[in-house]
């Protein structure tokens, strides 16, 4: 690859983003900066600014990456079954979303602050795989639910997706909140980001349409 390739800015944003998703499994997005990361990057800490200008783009972009690997995953099982029934596509569905817990666990993040401090450009590139999430599950529905109509369609859709925000602080919980919890009387019933996904789902795809 020669020096300033496509293929070479390819290859150094993707380590950037890599290096970043190794931090994030024993970090917080707050404990992570610019430093942490070019420290474990194979170059300089100052060269990150060639291809990301805020540690905000660099979530952005894992989380790009992240929505990227569940229409992958979607598109596989689109490609494998024929058919389902609406409880098999609940937890085929579901199967797809929590097999992700790091996408669960960005989602979870204040979008709205990477979003704003990231350049426009950026942010167009996190839409289009955002976008692609959006139209993959609408075609998983629309193969194996025929008979929804656009409108039930399009009712699930605007359920679902901001369901998913909410998924990972509501089966993530920590010893602290759990005693927080019984120290407040809260009887709380934890479940797991499955059991969680799946039942939600089921509710969706079997509710009336209108």
């Amino acid at each position: 690859m020669s020096r300033g390739s496509p293929a070479l800015t390819a290859a150094r944003k993707e380590e950037i983003i890599e290096a970043c998703a190794r931090l994030y499994e024993t970090m917080s997005f707050k404990e992570i900066t610019i430093k942490e990361i070019g420290t474990a990057t194979s170059f300089t800490r100052t060269s990150i600014y060639n291809y990301f200008e805020t540690k905000e783009e660099i979530f952005l972009a894992l989380l790009q990456r992240e929505y990227e690997l569940w229409v992958d995953a979607m598109n596989a099982v689109m490609a494998d079954r024929a058919s389902m029934t609406r409880d098999e596509l609940a937890r085929t569905l579901a199967r797809t979303l929590t097999d992700r817990p790091r996408l669960l666990r960005l989602l979870s993040m204040n979008l709205y602050d990477m979003e704003a401090n990231s350049r426009p450009e950026r942010l167009a590139e996190f839409k289009v795989a955002y976008g692609a999430s959006l139209d993959a599950v609408t075609r998983m529905v629309k193969k194996y639910i025929p008979e929804m109509n656009e409108a039930g369609r399009q009712q699930f859709l605007y359920a679902f997706f901001p369901f998913i925000y909410g998924i990972y602080p509501y089966t993530s919980v920590t010893e602290k909140q759990k005693a927080a919890m019984a120290q407040a009387e809260i009887p709380y019933v934890y479940q797991s980001a499955y059991d969680l996904t799946y039942t939600c789902l089921k509710k969706l795809l079997n509710a009336k349409e209108t």
